[in-house]
């Protein structure tokens, strides 16, 4: 948002200084009080026409909006896959999945999301086309931008509604959520593993091979890593290493950072 406001301002400048910039018919008086009126900054140095690469820097920002909406989009179609299958965008009583497998739920929404992105992006090549212009006067900039500056903020709200709305309406699966953690048969520990052998006196690459054994035995055998790992090392501590909350203790901190942010 912050990004999106900078550039926005950007582009509230006018220039009232003639056919070549050089105030030939009127003085800078004049524009100077036309523009307080508009509520518009003036651009420094003008021609005919104020320089564009400030329209490009705004449908730049509002392409890297897209794209971090699209990343949130692509997660989410990620994690509705049939075999992680984690979260589920919202879903209504009679909606339609697949049209040839009733039983899918198609990530419809955060596909439409990723789809509105890809325009965005072509949007801001369109605005960075128009820089450059014939004697630095032209107007070949007019046509692109009555198409590209309406649809681009246009979409870009929508696209945001469409995110607000996955959002509040997602579904969370936390037992799958475990079920896909257990797949590993607690691999997902081996850099915890790793560390606590070096700590008690084994040089890393020894430590690196014996998690990698273990870990990868268990993955090929079906085996609880900890099982493994004690026997090639009774003398860690597994209750330790093998501890969760290890990944989530810090996690209440790291979301009130995102609750401070001024976005």
């Amino acid at each position: 948002l912050l990004r999106l406001e900078r550039a926005l301002e950007g582009c509230q400048v006018g220039a009232l200084s003639g056919a070549v910039g050089t105030y030939a018919a009127n003085g800078p008086e004049l524009e100077e009080a036309v523009l307080e009126r508009l509520g518009l900054a003036r651009e420094s140095v003008s021609t005919q026409v104020v320089a564009r690469d400030r329209h490009a820097e705004l449908l730049g920002a509002i392409a890297l909006a897209g794209a971090g909406l699209e990343r949130f989009a692509t997660e989410v179609r990620h994690l509705q896959r049939t075999e992680v299958r984690e979260v589920e965008e919202p879903f209504r009583k009679g909606q339609k999945g697949s049209s040839a497998m009733p039983h899918k739920r198609n990530p419809i929404v955060s596909e439409r999301i990723t789809g509105i992105a890809r325009l965005l992006r072509g949007y801001a090549q369109a605005g960075l086309e128009n820089v450059a212009l014939w004697h630095e006067r032209d107007i070949t900039h007019s046509s692109v931008e009555r198409v590209v500056l309406p649809d681009a903020t246009i979409l870009l709200d929508y696209a945001q509604h469409l995110a607000i709305r996955v959002v509040e309406g997602m579904t969370v699966h936390t037992g799958r959520m475990l079920e896909n953690l257990d797949a590993t048969h607690g691999a997902l520990y081996s850099q915890r593993a790793l560390l606590a052998l070096v700590e008690a006196g084994k040089s890393r690459d020894e430590a690196y091979r014996i998690v990698q054994e273990s870990a990868q035995r268990a993955w090929h055998e079906r085996t609880p890593f900890r099982g493994l790992l004690g026997q090639v090392a009774p003398e860690l501590d597994l209750a330790a290493i093998f501890d969760p909350g290890a990944f989530t203790g810090h996690a209440c901190a790291i979301v009130a950072r995102l609750d401070s942010m001024d976005v």
